[in-house]
């Protein structure tokens, strides 16, 4: 079974730098792996924002009527997490890893109770994904009903924290979570021990965080049973991995019959079989009858009676030729001989010749980029900018390289390439109509919306973003360019709404993939093709509405700060 886990250690004044510290990864974590990135999802994406400023801010607008004593709770710290067997069931012990719809069901319960349980006094909310288990830590300022700063009224007491585990689990037994045992002394309080003690059915203590119980251990009994689940688990994963081989197997297998059986039905009849049916005779390398003196050389023929020399490739071409019928009869006349199948054997067979010289000998069409109409072009960056929020110079970045332009029509043209910088494509965005779509001839298997960024522009991209669309690829940047700035790395950022526009190839040698797409299924089966990427969950429908209320956030923090410094 798997279990609900909540906690909280309530915080002084003197406690909020450190806790945030810790949170935030800007002191060093042994037990964290650097290259994830967590992530906050409730609260500014702004680095120099203090939590201690949050909570201050926040008692501040609930009218303080007494003074808050030396000693007094200024937030709590709320640790939810699961099992490790929730998150990852055919593998509990493989630390890190996680099974991206089980982490989405969670984070999104977690996220809805807190908005139902503390509305907004919850000020910070992060996931953490660099740790052996994914968790959250959410910072919640006690303030009551009559706007009074008082801890005591939401944890004071075992009932009361009873309470606040029992409200946690009514929300997460609807995703299958259980709780543990009610009333357990418990007190196993490090981290470690966190995840590995819930597993036997424990109902965690809530109360603070201290030094000493960092210090309990498990009893060899415990140990002793901890590995036996985990010898379990590990004989069932390799029992589902078996299987899924002998699956697989039977797959392959099944495959190579059907190739056999296809191969053997794109084949052509056998010619001399087809000049016997056709009622000539065999004279020396030569079939002969009806003014005919057909020479056969594998698939091709060549007939040189009546003093011509005819060429011809293919049993349907040689029915036609001795018949002196056009190609309707010639089939019909192929199946009253060998039958249904056969006929269809030469029809195809005769297709693919056909298109194979085709091929060989027709150019095709090549794509054209619409139109460039530098009249359209106000009209455009006005759209990008004011409607979709992006900055006015990332916007001119991208249109002195050539990769978005206006048409005739106002359309925001964001031009697709190959890898390889070959034009091949175009994204159409209407900006005075709903439009939007490719331009016609695009490949769009082989192209795609891309820039690079950060280090230098001969570099090898060593880390790359995957987002829907391009103004999703150009939000997304631009959201990451407020927290990070420029990357010291160099950075690919490409758009694509299928798997199939993707150069999966290419981007299996990036060390760094981060994969953001809005549709889960896509950014899961990403995942399967690319296992060394990680998965960035956006907070709303998609990555450009989360940078539109990003920029009206800053820029309502701008104004409040410019009527503050007006004020002084």
């Amino acid at each position: 079974m798997a279990y609900a886990i909540a906690r909280l250690k309530k915080l002084k004044r003197g406690n909020i730098s450190g806790s945030a510290s810790h949170t935030a990864r800007e002191r060093e974590t042994p037990n964290a792996d650097p290259t994830q990135k967590n992530i906050r999802f409730i609260g500014s994406l702004d680095p120099d924002e203090r939590l201690e400023d949050l909570v201050l801010a926040k008692i501040a607008e609930n009218e303080q009527r007494r003074k808050i004593r030396t000693d007094g709770v200024y937030c709590v710290e709320l640790l939810l997490s699961a099992s490790p067997s929730y998150f990852r069931p055919d593998c509990p012990t493989s630390a890190g890893y996680y099974e991206p719809q089980k982490l989405d069901d969670w984070v999104e319960a977690t996220h809805q109770w807190l908005a139902d349980e503390y509305g907004d006094r919850i000020v910070r909310a992060e996931l953490h994904l660099d740790e052996a288990t994914p968790h959250i830590h959410a910072y919640f300022v006690p303030i009551d009903d009559e706007g009074q700063l008082r801890c005591n009224h939401f944890f004071d007491g075992r009932q009361k924290i009873h309470a606040f585990q029992d409200s946690y689990y009514d929300t997460m037994r609807l995703i299958g979570l259980e709780r543990g045992i009610k009333g357990s002394k418990a007190q196993h309080q490090d981290i470690k021990d966190f995840y590995r003690i819930v597993e036997e059915g424990r109902d965690l203590e809530v109360d603070q965080l201290s030094v000493e119980h960092l210090k309990a251990k498990a009893s060899d009994r415990e140990r002793a049973n901890q590995r036996k689940q985990e010898m379990e688990a590990t004989a069932k994963a390799l029992a589902l991995e078996n299987e899924r081989l002998r699956q697989r197997i039977e797959q392959l297998q099944q495959d190579n019959q059907q190739l056999r059986l296809l191969t053997e039905w794109s084949t052509d009849l056998a010619l001399d079989d087809v000049a016997w049916e056709l009622g000539l005779w065999r004279k020396g390398n030569e079939w002969v009858g009806r003014n005919h003196i057909i020479n056969i050389d594998g698939s091709k023929f060549s007939d040189l009676g009546n003093g011509s020399a005819l060429v011809g490739n293919g049993a349907l071409d040689l029915v036609k030729q001795v018949n002196k019928c056009d190609q309707t009869t010639a089939i019909a006349w192929l199946g009253e001989r060998f039958g249904e199948a056969g006929a269809q054997r030469a029809a195809i067979a005769h297709a693919q010749k056909v298109a194979a010289n085709i091929i060989q000998t027709q150019s095709a069409p090549q794509f054209t980029p619409p139109v460039e109409d530098k009249t359209n072009w106000p009209a455009v960056e006005r759209y990008l900018t004011q409607q979709r929020g992006i900055p006015s110079d990332c916007v001119q970045m991208l249109h002195n390289q050539g990769l978005v332009y206006a048409d005739s029509k106002a359309n925001a043209v964001f031009v697709m390439r190959d890898l390889d910088g070959n034009t091949k494509g175009a994204f159409l965005q209407g900006t005075v109509n709903t439009f939007s779509g490719y331009e016609m001839g695009t490949h769009r298997r082989s192209c795609s919306f891309y820039f690079s960024l950060g280090g230098k522009a001969t570099d090898k991209s060593s880390q790359a973003v995957l987002c829907s669309s391009p103004i999703d690829a150009i939000s997304l940047f631009v959201l990451e360019y407020h927290v990070q700035g420029i990357p010291d790395n160099r950075t690919l950022y490409m758009a694509a709404d299928d798997t199939s526009s993707l150069p999966v190839e290419r981007l299996r040698h990036v060390p760094h993939v981060q994969v953001a797409f809005i549709q889960p299924n896509m950014a899961r089966t990403v995942k399967k093709l690319l296992p060394q990427s990680k998965l960035l969950k956006c907070e709303t429908v998609d990555w450009n509405t989360q940078l539109v209320n990003f920029s009206r956030q800053l820029q309502q923090r701008r104004l409040q700060q410019n009527n503050q410094e007006l004020e002084l």
